[in-house]
């Protein structure tokens, strides 16, 4: 219900362009960057608050707002949890997730074909708290027959152990020690290490190694049994 942009809206206010590529049309247009519901809360919120300047907007289009679907996303994985916990029987089990991987899925393409709600990742749309979900529990389906059914484990052992210390390993990864491994092996193997196989690599290579000294440090809590749970 929050109204679209009029023909005299300061765009610049916005930090957005009128013409820019990515705007939608239509009824999606309600999602646009930074000119919608969210957007305006956060005008409103975030100015209650002390600041040197004004909050205008967020550059990247972020709200506070977006929390609320992020719940769903939440949500989602209490339910797959539920799943795994019941007395069913595992195949029973397993066509719970095939079902819901292909029914959510399916929605999230539906939403955004219909202009309804577009699947966009970086303010956590609707759309993609249910497409995105839909293809966590296909993996999930795909895994949970393999490892759980079938007993294929030894090859999954190095996600086992990312897995079981997954709050970790987010902190990890997306914190100041991600960075420090990553500055560090320029430090001692040269600033030019990650290029062995040209510079279209540099990243595979440089996030490879990091990942595998992140995983050594995940391995090691791992033998020890050192859990971080909520």
């Amino acid at each position: 219900m929050y109204p679209l942009p009029g023909p005299g809206f300061d765009y610049a206010s916005a930090g957005v362009s009128p013409n820019w590529e990515h705007n939608l049309h239509g009824f999606g247009a309600h999602w646009n960057k930074n000119t919608n519901l969210a957007w305006a809360a956060d005008r409103w919120f975030l100015n209650l608050f002390p600041r040197s300047t004004p909050f205008q907007y967020n550059e990247g289009g972020y709200s506070t707002l977006s929390f609320i679907p992020t719940l769903g996303t939440m949500i989602l994985g209490l339910l797959a949890g539920g799943i795994f916990k019941n007395d069913q029987k595992g195949e029973e089990k397993l066509k719970y997730f095939i079902i819901a991987a292909i029914s959510l899925t399916v929605l999230g393409i539906l939403l955004q074909l219909t202009n309804i709600n577009p699947i966009v990742k970086r303010i956590w749309t609707p759309a993609w708290v249910i497409f995105s979900g839909g293809i966590c529990f296909g993996f999930l389906a795909l895994f949970y027959w393999l490892v759980d059914l079938k007993q294929y484990k030894k090859p999954f052992f190095f996600l086992s152990v990312i897995g079981m210390n997954s709050i970790a390993a987010y902190v990890m990864s997306d914190g100041g020690l991600r960075q420090y491994i990553t500055d560090n092996l320029y430090i001692h193997l040269g600033p030019h290490y990650d290029q062995i196989f040209g510079i279209a690599y540099a990243t595979l290579i440089s996030g490879a190694l990091t990942l595998l000294l992140l995983w050594l440090i995940l391995y090691w809590m791992y033998k020890r049994k050192i859990y971080i749970k909520i």
